[in-house]
């Protein structure tokens, strides 16, 4: 009996035994693998050490794989430009594909025409990221993307985002080029009398958001059961809806969405323009420009208040820390790359870099860049260089160096590939030969005016229906124009 006794405590803590060395062997790696991974682990912990339970509902870098396959609809004017960068760069470091334009189409998706998988490029294909100007098209997004694509996009206040595009495209918006003087002023006193709705170049000059996101930008403010079925769709469709104005606060929201580290957050902004080359807006135009540009304002008030109210559930006080340890990352990056110091903007002229030169819409608007430091070599490793590099690169250049880099890759991996079966067809990529001004009809058959006619009445959907259906992108309401 006792001896049975004797046996059973020898077992008992023989095992309590292997199971403190088990723990101290997890404890050991655990300590190696946080300072292998300094950087990312003190960022995180730094975090977590402030108690918020939203944070530790996400589990710490490293820990959750990171996602990889992403849509970012580029919309213009919104700091898109440097989003774009952060992905490409992502992209790059992840060995993942992006999908780019035919050559046809430059460095964006044939914009602004509806984007259709046959403006990519055979060579990026099958991709993880997209994230070029296109026209959204949900439908044919999702025939391209995995089925776990998660879909980003990011919008701007719409009185300085009006300012901007105002400024930048006035000598290529004809609704801009005919105003007296280039005033802003004059065309928001008559806009109807300079704005053009199938012209060439007139989504710049009126609701630009909604166009972007597939929306019929001529719509009558009065037609507000349009206005919520279409941000109620953009709202199902996107994951996160990233503001400018809070760019930092939204890159929190976009790294605890994908799983992503400090590193793959970081970036440098791009195409900006000088204080020169902005116009302060006098009282009143703010409101002349939110009601010229109604949809636009409908959608930035409510994923503006969306935003909030995410950034509220993570946590105040994590987020204000996550935004801190950002933006000293950031600096510690930005003045490794520059020789010690913060870089200097300068126009495209003082860049001696051709492959650094933003590029400029007119003589009228200087948008500026940064040059890298000639000494840059010393003590730097080429893959050092190379990161400093991409990270000021403009959008037409990095788009360009991406497209040859992953042709390459495609070459050498084609080359590896068993033979096509004859009845596979391969991804067609010719253009369609149709112009890319096409008309603007409205997005669905949603009742209410025809579009472009400034008149502010419509009419109600009949009794029993439960209104429109607004799907982004819909290619029904595309009608082509010679």
């Amino acid at each position: 009996m006792w001896d049975e006794v004797e046996g059973f405590v020898l077992v008992r803590r023989r095992k309590m035994s292997q199971k403190k060395i088990f723990l101290v062997f997890v404890a050991i790696s655990t300590v190696s693998l946080l300072l292998h991974h300094g950087g990312h682990w003190s960022w995180t912990f730094e975090a977590f050490h402030l108690g918020c339970s939203a944070l530790r509902s996400h589990p710490a870098p490293g820990l959750k794989p990171k996602h990889t396959n992403v849509a970012f609809l580029k919309t213009h004017k919104t700091a898109s430009t440097t989003m774009q960068n952060l992905l490409f760069r992502f992209a790059e470091r992840n060995n993942l594909t992006v999908a780019l334009p035919v050559q046809a189409c430059s460095h964006q998706f044939c914009y602004p025409r509806s984007f259709t998988s046959h403006f990519v490029h055979p060579h990026t294909l099958p991709p993880n990221i997209i994230t070029s100007h296109m026209r959204f098209s949900k439908a044919e997004l999702q025939r391209l993307m995995p089925n776990d694509t998660i879909y980003v996009t990011i919008l701007r206040e719409p009185s300085s985002m009006f300012e901007s595009l105002f400024s930048y495209y006035n000598q290529y918006c004809q609704s801009f080029k005919r105003v007296p003087n280039g005033s802003l002023e004059a065309f928001l006193v008559e806009p109807w009398r300079y704005y053009r709705p199938e012209e060439k170049d007139s989504m710049y000059a009126r609701n630009t958001l909604t166009f972007d996101l597939g929306g019929d930008k001529d719509r009558p403010a009065t037609d507000v059961v349009y206005a919520r079925a279409f941000v109620a769709e953009v709202e199902r469709v996107f994951s996160l809806v990233m503001i400018a104005e809070y760019f930092d606060e939204s890159l929190v929201l976009l790294r605890h969405l994908l799983s992503w580290d400090l590193d793959d957050i970081l970036y440098v902004k791009l195409n900006m323009r000088t204080p020169s080359s902005k116009r302060s807006l006098t009282p009143g135009l703010p409101a002349k420009i939110r009601a010229w540009n109604s949809l636009d304002a409908r959608l930035y008030d409510h994923f503006n208040a969306s935003l909030w109210r995410q950034l509220s559930a993570l946590g105040p006080a994590c987020v204000a820390r996550e935004v801190r340890l950002l933006r000293q990352a950031q600096e510690r990056l930005m003045r490794s790359c520059f020789g010690g110091r913060m870089p200097l903007l300068r126009s495209a002229a003082q860049i001696k870099n051709k492959d650094l030169r933003p590029w400029q819409p007119s003589g009228k608007v200087d948008i500026v860049g940064y040059d890298l430091p000639i000494n840059l070599s010393n003590g730097f490793s080429s893959q050092a260089q190379e990161l400093c590099l991409k990270l000021i690169m403009p959008e037409v250049q990095y788009t360009r160096v991406l497209l040859r880099s992953q042709s390459l890759r495609y070459r050498r991996g084609f080359q590896l590939r068993p033979p096509q079966h004859p009845l596979q067809q391969p991804v067609r990529s010719v253009m369609p030969r149709h112009p890319q001004v096409h008309h603007i009809q409205p997005l669905h058959a949603v009742p209410g005016p025809a579009s472009g006619t400034g008149s502010t009445s419509t009419s109600q959907p009949a009794a029993g229906n439960q209104g429109p259906i607004t799907k982004l992108g819909s290619k029904s309401s595309q009608t082509q124009t010679s």
